[in-house]
């Protein structure tokens, strides 16, 4: 039985997509079910793994299709490495003695046309403090373990992109 690429391009698109629904779920039992609250930057890591869920959906519904493709994976690219980035810096901000060196707003910095904090707030409102670690295993906080998911959602991402690229030439 011979299984096509379009097959296993549709697996792996649910794969991402799976992959940052569960981690999404994981977010909210901390929220709701460990009692912890988000900050803004936790907020904005939701956001992008939000943007991993939508990259791995998009790609589900048509991966022939160019224009869908080229979403999924501008979505996929923008979730990962802006991911990174914000835990990158959620870390600076638990870990240096400077009180006077990071702000950690309440509100999170959505455009106008799409107020996320005020639509769903059980889900995007910011209600922690930044500098608190209020959680942690293994030695690392939770935008520890968060630099590393989406270091591999980076990784994988480039990788997938120069095989793709690669591949055509």
């Amino acid at each position: 039985m011979k299984i096509s690429s379009f097959h296993l391009s549709r697996q792996s698109w649910g794969l991402l997509a799976l992959s940052a629904a569960i981690f999404e779920a994981v977010a909210l039992y901390f929220q709701y079910g460990m009692g912890l609250e988000p900050c803004i930057m936790c907020i904005y890591q939701r956001f992008a793994m939000l943007g991993l869920l939508a990259a791995g959906l998009i790609g589900m519904i048509s991966p022939r299709s160019f224009a869908l493709r080229s979403l999924a994976f501008v979505s996929w690219g923008v979730g990962s490495i802006w991911g990174y980035f914000i835990a990158r810096e959620h870390i600076s901000m638990q870990t240096t003695t400077d009180p006077f060196a990071f702000t950690c707003d309440f509100v999170p910095n959505f455009p106008a046309f799409m107020p996320l904090h005020e639509w769903l707030p059980s889900f995007f409102a910011a209600t922690g403090d930044c500098g608190n670690i209020d959680w942690s295993f293994a030695g690392l906080s939770m935008p520890g373990w968060m630099e590393i998911i989406f270091a591999f959602y980076s990784v994988a991402f480039i990788l997938f992109l120069f095989f793709h690229v690669t591949k055509r030439s």
